[in-house]
């Protein structure tokens, strides 16, 4: 399955361009050299969803940072942040980044967003679990019927929540039916469409993605599904070189009235939908 051509080469190059490093480049009035150059690593879920580059717009245009985005999975954020190499990162992996703080490699971390996962999947659903509730009970049928399942396998947040639901369900997956795409989200959702295989994904690149995907929602509603976004300023006692007060700016930024209004209006008025909420 692995060797198959897949459909969509403008769709995966675009996919492959969006998850390197991405420059914004401040259009406020601000003179470019009086900015400094601001790291921010960050999940491929926040740039799939068009919601990152539109963040970044709206935070050169008020302070004096050159952002360098670099959208990767959690994890591999995280450990960009453990190596020096981040001033702040936005992920979505809780334990991890609880971990990265009880270390002292963190200043602060706060909540900032959140959404949901699901599990979506061909229209046929193979495995029978069309409006189930219960990750794990999906999970296990997947498994049973031996139904194609493509996982992120990228030590993203997303594949961290699906290691979960897996472990939940008292299943160590393996075989044919089971591969890992070790690429982001708009990735392995074109992957997971082309193999005829379910998936586990945020909602928002979902959403984002939906009209060009022949792929379905299988699952929704399991409480254990939440999906919650916090970024973590570095801390300078630890990596002296960070650039300290672009990251408090970038936290007290996101956190702002307006900017949180943003977030929470984000793609409604495109999609009908709510890419992310905040919390009240």
């Amino acid at each position: 399955m692995r060797n198959k051509t897949f459909r969509g080469l403008a769709f995966l190059l675009a996919a492959a361009l969006g998850a390197g490093s991405f420059c914004g480049c401040g259009s406020s009035g601000i003179p470019e050299e009086e900015r400094s150059e601001l790291i921010l690593a960050t999940t491929t879920s926040v740039l799939d969803s068009g919601l990152l580059d539109a963040l970044v717009a709206r935070f050169e245009a008020e302070y004096p940072y050159r952002v360098k985005a670099i959208a990767v999975g959690s994890g591999a954020a995280l450990l960009m942040a453990r190596q020096g190499e981040a001033d702040v990162t936005v992920t979505h992996e809780p334990k991890a980044e609880k971990e990265f703080m009880e270390e002292g490699l963190g200043e602060s971390r706060r909540e900032v967003m959140y959404n949901d996962f699901i599990v979506v999947g061909p229209s046929g659903d193979p495995a029978g679990i069309r409006g189930m509730e219960d990750a794990a009970e999906a999970f296990a049928l997947i498994s049973e019927s031996e139904a194609p399942f493509v996982s992120r396998g990228d030590a993203s947040g997303t594949h961290a929540m699906e290691l979960s639901v897996w472990e939940r369900a008292g299943i160590q997956p393996s075989g044919d039916w089971y591969t890992e795409s070790g690429q982001g989200m708009g990735y392995t959702l074109r992957i997971a469409e082309d193999e005829g295989a379910y998936t586990l994904t945020d909602r928002a690149t979902f959403i984002v993605l939906d009209q060009a995907l022949d792929l379905e929602i299988m699952l929704e509603g399991d409480p254990q599904l939440l999906n919650v976004y916090a970024v973590i300023v570095t801390n300078p006692e630890v990596y002296t070189d960070t650039n300290i007060q672009g990251a408090r700016d970038f936290e007290t930024f996101l956190f702002q009235e307006d900017t949180q209004a943003f977030i929470a209006d984000f793609g409604v008025g495109e999609y009908d939908q709510h890419l992310f909420y905040i919390f009240e």
